[in-house]
């Protein structure tokens, strides 16, 4: 059971935006399916102008989403948002003054008091980083509670930019789901999702707001690995213990007059792990000069640990 409700507001009376519907289908596009076409999320898709997206209907969608028992329950919002004295609101169609739309503290309650077993909220629109920080708290404590993960496009001081028609956010976002913040198995998680936004934002920019509450992530998506899982499994036979070095010669380079057949099928699953940061050769810039050098390679710290989830059969 994994659940989206994906919100795109740009009709809004005197204050039209252009990206926000664009960017909800992109979300939804993205999240439907893995990367081999297979089912993820089970989406509901609310865009307006086509969907009226009043208060009553926002809150009511979001409180459907959070209801009983599921994997995970995500909830993105794409349109207008809003900070004053009584916190931040996510702006809804039907917006007046003094009823901006939907609170962003109601939105956390409604979140933490879910038992879905993981929650992830992800806001495009200014202010967002007022999410998490109630102003029961002055706006100094992060009130989440346990599963729940909140990616925001900016902090709850600033604007949230569009450039052509697109959230700059949830342009970076979608690229992330589309296999950017992918791991070596495949696997997308919020964590690796946040971390590639923000690497892409400068220090001037927008800067998004992570916070969580979890003990593991919970894949968003998933892609092919850029490892076949048959070749990461031989890590360990390649690599008895994790101190182990990979003694390497000629005969490994197939451009070698002594390359031998199976030591250059050894040499290309090396070259794999090397590629994705799990070998570096020893006292060489590339494998390449390691094998013509005899030199060796060995594991680094990301590849002790998938050496370990080997070794424990979790691949």
């Amino acid at each position: 059971m994994r659940r989206a409700l994906i919100v795109g507001i740009n009709d809004y009376p005197g204050a039209q935006l252009r990206g926000c519907v664009n960017d909800a289908n992109a979300m939804a596009s993205v999240l439907e399916t893995h990367g081999d076409g297979g089912p993820n999320f089970s989406t509901r898709l609310l865009t307006s102008p086509s969907d009226a997206v009043t208060r009553a209907d926002l809150r009511g969608a979001i409180e459907r989403l959070f209801e009983g028992d599921c994997d995970i329950c995500l909830f993105y919002f794409s349109g207008h948002g809003l900070i004053k004295s009584t916190g931040g609101y996510v702006v809804t169609t039907d917006v007046k003054k003094y009823d901006e739309g939907v609170s962003m503290d109601d939105i956390l309650a409604l979140a933490n008091q879910s038992k879905a077993k993981e929650k992830v909220i992800l806001l495009d629109c200014c202010h967002s980083g007022a999410l998490g920080t109630p102003t029961i708290t002055g706006g100094h404590v992060a009130q989440l509670g346990e599963g729940l993960s909140v990616l925001t496009a900016s902090r709850d001081s600033e604007s949230a930019l569009e450039i052509n028609g697109k959230g700059i956010f949830t342009s970076l976002v979608v690229d992330a789901l589309q296999g950017g913040a992918a791991d070596v198995r495949g696997f997308i998680t919020p964590g690796s999702v946040y971390a590639y936004v923000d690497q892409a934002l400068g220090p001037w920019d927008q800067r998004p707001i992570f916070k969580t509450n979890v003990t593991r992530f919970t894949s968003l998506r998933s892609i092919a690995p850029p490892v076949p899982f048959d070749t990461l499994r031989k890590i360990c036979t390649y690599f008895p213990s994790p101190q182990h070095e990979y003694k390497l010669d000629p005969s490994y380079e197939f451009t070698d007059k002594s390359a031998n057949p199976v030591n250059v099928a050894t040499m290309k699953d090396l070259q794999k792990f090397e590629g994705v940061g799990l070998v570096i050769p020893v006292g060489e810039e590339h494998m390449y000069f390691a094998a013509m050098n005899s030199k060796s390679c060995r594991l680094t710290a990301l590849g002790f640990q998938y050496w370990r989830l080997a070794k424990e059969k979790k691949l």
